[in-house]
């Protein structure tokens, strides 16, 4: 059996504050390692709220405020929950945490308010803090305090397409709001939007479920929010964010337009949850846990992106390496639900490592022909050959990028009924590596694919 490169350390990259103030000039990436199995990168060292995703805001006291009935104090309609959230924690009646964390999986920060300003809050830590941002010239203004949350109102004239960020004078850093929903990226890092009509970006925090931890989404949303298709990608780190540790597909580049691309960040358990079967890496048994994560991904996510944004005609999945696997997973287990898996050099040999699990090979191998379309494709090169005699085409030494089981599968299927340039795609990149710079290059391929669906 051949084994695959060593595995990397499984790492968490914290960034540090953004290195400056405004910028419009997109940040360059560079490429990472040509590494077997992408490791974690996740892009911030921001807290994690732990929303509970089945009902889009946390289950404490805070978020029960009563939207329908007046506001004794004023004598006029109630504020809406978010508004009036947020003002009960800048008044020290709430704990701030808890509200910013339910709000971020609500509305979203920034809160317009019924009047039509706009508050920002943040739990920024000790310093000097101030709000800049386009609508004032970034000359800042100072952000008020109520123990440790940090806020400001402000009125924006023009809030459509407005860049902001926090800054600390005292050490003169510069933050992305560290809860704010809308997002661009630009050379300073990630930066915040206080509406966007434009395609834009935006995150979810701490959807957990299916007995699986809670992990952050990270959504390109198409222009005024329309679109026909939707996309649920794996590895969420690496699809826009251009500090990500190993490279990034620069997927809002290559995106079509009619597009909305859900990215479902991984976590530290991301070999066991990306897998549908254990298999032994060096001395160690991981995997299979794909079906909890395909669950929590189908039953979860899905529902909660399709109240915030709408249901999409078209839905699929799509992957990179061991994010390639699990969308044909998701495809198997759910095939009336998901109208085509893409799979970017999928590591379909999985299970056939050190054992002999079923492979996804064997697995569509069973399940004959279905209706839902399937891209897979890979760089790399080989000879290929099965001289264990296992039934999987991966003992070729010389072999690279899961060439020769992705090579297998796509005669697996072509055999079922499958026809390529119709329900099939199949793509070889002779000598293309194991990385997200490979990935970007092709992954325009299956879009434009699937938006034809």
């Amino acid at each position: 059996m051949r084994l695959p490169p060593l595995l990397a350390t499984l790492a968490l990259t914290v960034c540090s504050p953004d290195a400056g103030g405004p910028s419009t000039t997109q940040a360059s990436s560079t490429d990472g390692p040509d590494s077997w199995a992408t490791t974690v990168a996740t892009s911030t060292g921001e807290p994690t709220p732990t929303t509970d995703a089945s009902t889009s805001s946390a289950t404490t006291d805070v978020a029960t405020t009563d939207a329908t009935t007046d506001d004794a104090t004023t004598g006029g309609p109630a504020l809406p929950d978010d508004e009036a959230l947020l003002r009960m924690a800048i008044a020290g009646e709430v704990d701030p945490d808890e509200a910013l964390q339910t709000i971020a999986g609500r509305g979203g920060l920034p809160v317009q308010s019924q009047g039509g300003s706009y508050l920002f809050a943040c739990l920024c830590g000790p310093g000097q803090w101030q709000l800049a941002g386009d609508h004032d010239a970034w000359a800042g203004a100072d952000l008020q305090q109520t123990g440790a949350l940090w806020w400001a109102e402000a009125e924006l004239p023009a809030p459509d397409g407005s860049r902001y960020k926090f800054h600390d004078l005292a050490a003169d850093d510069w933050i992305a709001d560290p809860l704010g929903r809308r997002y661009d990226y630009d050379a300073n890092g990630r930066i915040s939007l206080v509406r966007a009509s434009a395609a834009h970006l935006e995150r979810w925090f701490g959807l957990e479920g299916a007995g699986l931890g809670p992990r952050d989404l990270q959504v390109l949303v198409p222009q005024d929010g329309a679109f026909t298709h939707a996309l649920y990608v794996h590895d969420g780190q690496n699809l826009f964010d251009p500090e990500a540790a190993f490279g990034y597909w620069k997927l809002q580049e290559s995106a079509p337009p009619e597009l909305l691309l859900i990215g479902v960040d991984n976590t530290p358990a991301r070999l066991d949850e990306y897998t549908h079967v254990p298999d032994i890496i060096d001395i160690d048994m991981i995997g299979g846990q794909a079906e909890a994560y395909a669950e929590l991904v189908d039953g979860v996510i899905r529902p909660r992106m399709e109240a915030a944004y709408g249901e999409a005609a078209v839905v699929g999945t799509m992957g990179s390496s061991l994010g390639g696997l699990v969308s044909l997973v998701i495809a198997d287990l759910y095939p009336q639900r998901y109208a085509m898996a893409i799979s970017l050099s999928g590591t379909m040999g999985w299970g056939s490592i050190s054992l002999h699990n079923e492979t996804m090979i064997e697995r569509y191998a069973a399940a004959g022909k279905r209706d839902f379309a399937i891209y897979i494709d890979s760089g790399g090169q080989g000879t290929c050959g099965d001289a264990d005699m296992d039934g999987v085409d991966d003992d070729d030494p010389g072999a690279a990028d899961n060439y020769c089981e992705n090579a297998q599968l796509r005669d697996v299927l072509t055999g079922l009924g499958y026809s390529e340039g119709d329900d099939l795609w199949y793509v070889y990149e002779p000598g293309a590596m194991h990385n997200e710079d490979a990935w970007a290059q092709r992954v325009g391929v299956p879009m434009q694919q699937f938006v034809g669906l």
